[in-house]
């Protein structure tokens, strides 16, 4: 029987023969183990180091000191929405990662869930403090800044590339996305049109109560939306529209994944935890942030809170729409307003009820006719089924209009928290 070789250095050298047909443990342990370390340090390589948004990660821990060593409430709330803008897209780099090991089914679900999760903690703090408005009002800013600048900016940036042509994207994805949208302006509606017209059963009752009949569908609503695309269209993890015109590139991209499983899983719990923790530091300091920098609460919650999470989705929507990969920006931009509408604001009132908090589905008057005008906008434009740069240019008009409108608004229930 031939002693095994190996090669090391260019050289071959005898390898000790044990019965299993192995190496000695030893020497293999230590291999494993240098190996281990070797994965890690190649991990955190990947992670940290690859994105140039990382570079404002030190904002985080400066936020924390600031929090403890000064009283200025407009630095620390700067401070830590640049700290978690980067974690945020970090956290949606982590999720990708995981989804590609998991499959179509389970990565559906994974990114239905880790999509938004910075909102979804920042939400659930704020529920916490009992700041339900702004709860509220950051959802329904993220909707907005989804819809119009996102979306506005990847479009116009698509055009000016692509000035000699229409985009194109699959018509059918966007018509069921703006049905999803219209649904949720119609679940958010209802409980404000009760309140507003005086005509509750029970006073300040019967609109919970409405709003968490409404969620309990909602979410219902949004997994059926989650099975159909997963079952028998296109699951919710590739491209839309991808059965349509598959492009090879993009399932190069979607397959080859950077790091492992386990590792993703680990990312993950790190980077969800670091957001949980500088959502605390985020939410205590709007109150403080809005009289130092002179700013109403609702300018903060619908305008800046949503940069926060929307940074990576904002990046990457321009990137594919750059790329002429319409679809995949359509799925970055509108299937986040229908995971926000459809999950995570119908979660947030499940949640409020456990917690014992009124959180409910009346935005208020202002903040619902301006979700339903927006939809409608949206839904005009997307109808044909085609992009340039003046749709995106009036996107982008629409929105700054929207932030002048939360600019100058003062919201009746402020007082609330």
């Amino acid at each position: 029987m031939e002693t095994p070789q190996i090669e090391m250095g260019g050289f071959k050298v005898n390898s000790p023969q044990v019965p299993n047909g192995g190496l000695r443990p030893t020497v293999s342990s230590s291999w494993n183990s240098r190996g281990t370390v070797e994965r890690a340090l190649k991990s955190i390589r990947i992670v940290v180091f690859t994105s140039k948004l990382n570079l404002l990660m030190p904002f985080g821990p400066a936020s924390i000191i600031l929090h403890f060593t000064t009283r200025r409430h407009g630095l620390v709330f700067l401070f830590s929405m640049l700290g978690i803008t980067p974690l945020a897209e970090r956290l949606g780099y982590a999720t990708e990662q995981l989804a590609i090991y998991t499959g179509p089914t389970v990565g559906g679900l994974l990114n239905a869930t880790f999509g938004n999760a910075t909102e979804m903690i920042i939400a659930i703090y704020a529920l916490k403090n009992g700041m339900i408005r702004v709860v509220q009002q950051s959802l329904l800013g993220s909707i907005l800044s989804n819809m119009l600048l996102v979306m506005g900016c990847a479009f116009f940036a698509g055009g000016i590339v692509h000035r000699n042509k229409d985009q194109v994207f699959s018509k059918a994805t966007a018509v069921v996305n703006s049905g999803l949208l219209l649904m949720a302006v119609m679940g958010l509606m209802f409980p404000a049109v009760l309140h507003f017209t005086h005509s509750e059963v029970r006073q300040g009752a019967s609109e919970v109560a409405l709003s968490r009949f409404s969620s309990c569908i909602m979410l219902v609503a949004y997994a059926s939306y989650l099975y159909f695309q997963i079952s028998g269209r296109s699951n919710i993890y590739s491209p839309i529209g991808s059965e349509e015109a598959p492009n090879e590139d993009t399932v190069e991209e979607d397959e080859e994944a950077e790091i492992g499983m386990w590792e993703a899983v680990t990312w993950l719990a790190v980077l969800t935890l670091w957001v949980s923790f500088l959502s605390e530091y985020l939410v205590n300091a709007i109150e403080g942030a809005s009289d130092s920098l002179n700013l109403p609460v609702a300018f903060i919650s619908v305008i800046l809170l949503p940069i926060v999470g929307n940074a990576a989705e904002h990046a990457s929507a321009i990137m594919f729409a750059m790329k002429d990969k319409l679809d995949i920006t359509l799925g970055v931009a509108i299937g986040s307003s229908t995971q926000i509408s459809m999950f995570v604001i119908p979660f947030c009132v499940v949640i409020g009820w456990m917690m014992g908090q009124k959180m409910d589905l009346n935005f208020q008057l202002f903040e619902t006719a301006t979700l339903f005008i927006t939809v409608l906008v949206v839904a005009f434009m997307l109808q044909d089924g085609t992009a340039n740069y003046l749709k995106g240019l009036m996107l982008i008009l629409c929105y700054l209009i929207v932030a002048a409108s939360f600019f100058v608004h003062v919201d009746p229930q402020s007082s609330d928290g």
